[in-house]
């Protein structure tokens, strides 16, 4: 199987660079392990994605995404894991977890990026019993409890908004005394203090429970004081991690994984393209995904042609 570009990843920026590649007459395969949407599907509605007034929930904006790749002429879909990246422009080999491999000329890496771990002991014993990183997938299971949210970023302060639509009781906790998150989420929590009780320079120390998650520590950073609190979730958003490893290690990252591009999305290897939440920038929106996705997709199509020449 050959093709000019492969797309490894269906979030904002895979889909619309499928979208751009295949309608300038390029072939090529999209890989997604999951389904259409990416980090979209975690997200309970968006507020500022332009054309929804209103806001748009986010499966729904995930599912007008793959009504817009259906009949597309020229795009071939695989739902598998990528585990590896090798050749060189004009003839990469793109390696499926099932053994199966695609050639391609270009490759455009839309992979995005995973939640990160908040790194206490018991941590992934836990996961799935009480501990998550989507509000969207398991508030429910919470409803009416008392719940805990660590973070301080958009991400912590959004979801702590829709749990408290849910749960009885949301324990914020933050290691500054300063949120990152826009002021309106602030507002909007801090009017409501009934509901949501705030940990300031903070950190979660401990979690506690045998199956399930029953209580977590929480130590004061300045004083050092801690204080056990009785919570059935805690809920993580302490940032995010690329998802590189596939990826050729020569390929340029910055200090944190995130993948190193020029503003038309060219990475430090001729023929790889980087869209999306797995650059290395400042603001990781659904609108500067699709961006990023439009500009690889065009870089990728005058890259094509410039091998045909």
């Amino acid at each position: 199987m050959s093709v000019d570009s492969v797309i490894i990843g269906e979030g904002p920026a895979g889909v619309t660079a499928a979208l751009y590649l295949t309608r300038s007459g390029a072939s090529v395969h999209l890989v997604e392990q999951m389904t259409t949407g990416g980090q979209i599907l975690q997200t309970a509605a968006l507020e500022n994605y332009p054309g929804y007034p209103k806001g748009i929930k986010g499966y729904e904006l995930a599912d007008l995404f793959a009504a817009h790749l259906e009949g597309l002429d020229s795009l071939e879909r695989s739902t598998q894991t990528v585990v590896g990246v090798s050749g060189k422009a004009g003839a990469f080999t793109v390696t499926l977890k099932n053994g199966k491999t695609i050639d391609a000329k270009t490759v455009l890496v839309c992979t995005g990026a995973k939640h990160r771990m908040l790194g206490v002991d018991r941590e992934k014993e836990l996961t799935g019993h009480g501990v998550s990183y989507c509000a969207l997938c398991d508030g429910n299971f919470f409803r009416g409890k008392s719940i805990a949210v660590v973070g301080g970023g958009n991400a912590a302060l959004e979801e702590s908004l829709y749990l408290a639509n849910i749960v009885d009781t949301i324990h914020l906790v933050h290691r500054r005394n300063e949120f990152r998150a826009r002021k309106v989420y602030q507002d909007r929590l801090k009017a409501m203090p009934e509901k949501v009780i705030f940990h300031l320079d903070s950190c979660v120390e401990a979690l506690h429970g045998k199956e399930n998650l029953e209580g977590i520590t929480v130590r004061n950073i300045k004083t050092s004081a801690t204080q056990d609190i009785a919570v059935e979730a805690l809920f993580v958003y302490v940032g995010f991690e690329p998802v590189t490893s596939f990826l050729p290690q020569e390929l340029e990252r910055d200090p944190a994984g995130f993948i190193i591009t020029d503003v038309e999305m060219r990475t430090s290897i001729p023929g790889i393209f980087a869209a999306g939440d797995i650059r290395s920038k400042l603001c990781r929106q659904v609108i500067t995904a699709a961006g990023d996705g439009a500009t690889a997709a065009q870089a990728a199509f005058v890259f094509l042609e410039q091998l045909h020449e």
